[in-house]
């Protein structure tokens, strides 16, 4: 065994310094949890907030990470001390590899945020610097609920954001408990506000009250009916508002999307070409909604995703355009005015999981779909569908080692 050697009279700094490149750190100091299956449930549902790092020892990013991630961990402490307010925790996938699979565990190191144990849907993706953690830690912190003083405040929303506002008669009560809790896990999606006693009174007429107010002037509040001491019924209602059937895609999120591992069916629109996006909106609605879950219905800025566009020898001049991106190829929706024949998109997201649209691209039209005496050759390409575009905004293999890539038609 080798043994590092220090002298008695060597600056504590420079062995602080030694430690921490070391992947280690000072004793005492450092409180980050390892997690396994006897203590994963207790810490995690125990914690308001945790913050996890899935890793790899033989990973060269997950060592990288070690000293930064304990070093955050020993910054955020000073703010909260409160052990139970914020958790730093580690499980090593290597030999907790049922965990891994439990959190769909598919790069190191990942790192994921839970919230009195319910894993939140977006994952830390940003600088890995001890002063970046600890910012995004910071944030998490902040009350996602702002308190009306007025209820004048409500006619000076940006409606240009999904907004969810509550009266109740009092902060302290459970009522009020479930909806802080829901706005904590839905805070990057909706804008929540409330109103108290006597500024909520006149909005109380059959007891405490929460509204939707969606995107737009002139669209319709819609009012919770269910139980607001049941969480599971309030945020699924919240979730449903605040989360849209049709997503904006950016470059922000162009990871997080992809890592979700199933096709897109892209909307190219020009950003005031408002009216193509809501003829979209209805027609997934319409059309598709049996089919979320195997394929991301989304929209995109023609302008900002040129290069896409240009992948299909479109422009966006030519916008609006319908396109599948499979993350190996994209397909075209031939004609964006055949949007609203009744299951001619339907069928465009059908033949992609079928592989028509693979199929057809490589050897032409299926024999029972060629017109009366042509011949189709079995083996005959007749064209290559460009390749994915969007498979590029995937993590990254400079910042991740990835353990698997999806394949898909």
């Amino acid at each position: 065994m080798k043994l590092l050697v220090v002298s008695a009279n060597l600056d504590v700094r420079f062995v602080t310094v030694i430690l921490l490149v070391m992947g280690l750190s000072t004793p005492g100091q450092t409180e980050i949890i390892s997690l396994d299956s006897a203590n994963i449930d207790d810490v995690l549902n125990n914690a308001g907030v945790a913050l996890v790092n899935f890793y790899a020892d033989w990973c060269r990013f997950s060592q990288m990470l070690h000293p930064i991630f304990e070093e955050a961990s020993n910054v955020v402490r000073e703010q909260f001390p409160d052990a139970k307010q914020v958790v730093f925790a580690r499980v090593d996938c290597d030999q907790h590899s049922d965990i891994a699979q439990r959190y769909r565990i598919t790069k190191y190191p990942t790192l994921k945020l839970f919230r009195n144990g319910m894993m939140m849907k977006r994952e830390y993706r940003g600088q890995r610097s001890v002063t970046a953690i600890a910012d995004f830690i910071r944030q998490q912190q902040v009350d996602p609920v702002k308190e009306m003083l007025s209820l004048e405040e409500a006619k000076t929303l940006d409606r240009t954001k999904r907004n969810i506002i509550a009266y109740f008669e009092k902060k302290d009560s459970d009522n009020y408990h479930i909806y802080e809790k829901v706005a904590n896990i839905l805070r990057d999606d909706c804008t929540f506000l409330a109103a108290f006693g006597d500024v909520s009174q006149s909005e109380r007429f059959s007891g405490d009250n929460v509204i939707y107010k969606p995107v737009g002037e002139s669209v319709p509040d819609m009012v919770y009916l269910g139980s607001l001491t049941n969480f599971d019924l309030t945020y699924a209602w919240a979730q449903d508002k605040c989360v849209p059937l049709v997503r904006e895609i950016t470059f922000e999120n162009g990871e997080e999307l992809t890592e979700e591992g199933i096709p897109f069916l892209i909307l190219f629109h020009l950003k005031e070409d408002t009216e193509s996006l809501e003829n979209f909106q209805h027609e997934v609605a319409r059309q598709l909604i049996s089919e979320k879950g195997s394929i991301n219905f989304l929209h995109a800025d023609c302008d900002k995703f040129r290069h896409p566009l240009l992948h299909i020898q479109k422009t966006p001049a030519d916008c609006p355009v319908i396109a599948i991106d499979s993350f190996r190829h994209m397909y075209v929706f031939p004609e964006f005015k055949d949007l609203s024949v009744p299951g001619k998109l339907r069928q465009f997201v059908l033949d992609l999981h079928s592989g028509k649209l693979h199929r057809e691209f490589h050897h032409g039209p299926d024999p029972t779909d060629s017109t009366p005496g042509q011949e189709v050759l079995v083996g005959e390409v007749a064209s290559s569908p460009p390749e994915s575009s969007f498979q590029k905004l995937a993590p990254s293999e400079t910042r991740y080692t990835i353990l698997r890539r999806d394949l898909i038609l």
